[in-house]
């Protein structure tokens, strides 16, 4: 739906995730790759690929919620983080297409240090005026939106879509109060100026840049 025709080229499919940490919580962490690397065929929670959109040459990251919540560890974050490079190498318009939990945890400071890496990548962009675009599907919380989801020269976000940091239940019970309705939702958000528009992923397309 991103591209036209449907034609791609996917890049970056070299990376895999690591262990440094030999995290074990429930189950091994390495154990728990391998689990959603079958469930999903995925090597991680994001694609890089370049198409065109439009007619125009575009560098895409897709993340995906079905492998680990989308959560963005070191692996995610180097195939942002180097599909920016690109877009600034080339002078290609960068999108990105969030949908995570946040940071992976079971990567600790490694995950946490993602969020400064991919947000200095986009700065690069904005500073030789490349145009970086940025979708917002449901959810996009945690470590994504306090880096690189929000950082959009044109931030985009699907209807209803769920945009944070922690999640409302959690913030109900951090200040006792029960929220606004809607709060967090991509209309609330639109609304108090958050975001430059909500759109149906159907009716998202670049015609001209």
């Amino acid at each position: 739906m991103l591209f036209d025709d449907g034609q791609y080229s996917l890049m970056d499919q070299n990376i895999f995730p690591q262990d440094p940490l030999q995290f074990e919580d429930s189950m091994k962490y390495s154990d728990r790759l391998k689990e959603y690397k079958k469930r999903t065929s995925l090597q991680d929670a994001v694609l890089n690929a370049e198409g065109k959109m439009g007619g125009l040459r575009v560098i895409i990251s897709a993340m995906d919620f079905a492998f680990m919540g989308g959560s963005m560890g070191s692996v995610v974050g180097e195939k942002i983080t180097r599909a920016a490079e690109l877009a600034l190498k080339e002078r290609l318009p960068f999108i990105t297409a969030s949908c995570s939990g946040g940071a992976r945890m079971q990567e600790g400071i490694l995950s946490l240090m993602q969020l400064m890496k991919t947000s200095a990548a986009i700065a690069n962009l904005n500073e030789a005026c490349i145009p970086f675009i940025s979708v917002l599907t449901d959810p996009t919380t945690g470590g994504v939106t306090a880096s690189f989801a929000m950082l959009g020269d044109i931030n985009i976000a699907e209807p209803n879509a769920l945009i944070g940091f922690a999640g409302p239940r959690v913030i109900e019970q951090t200040i006792k109060e029960k929220l606004p309705k809607g709060f967090q939702r991509s209309e609330f958000l639109l609304e108090h100026g958050m975001l430059d528009d909500v759109v149906n992923r159907k009716k998202c397309a670049l015609i001209s840049l």
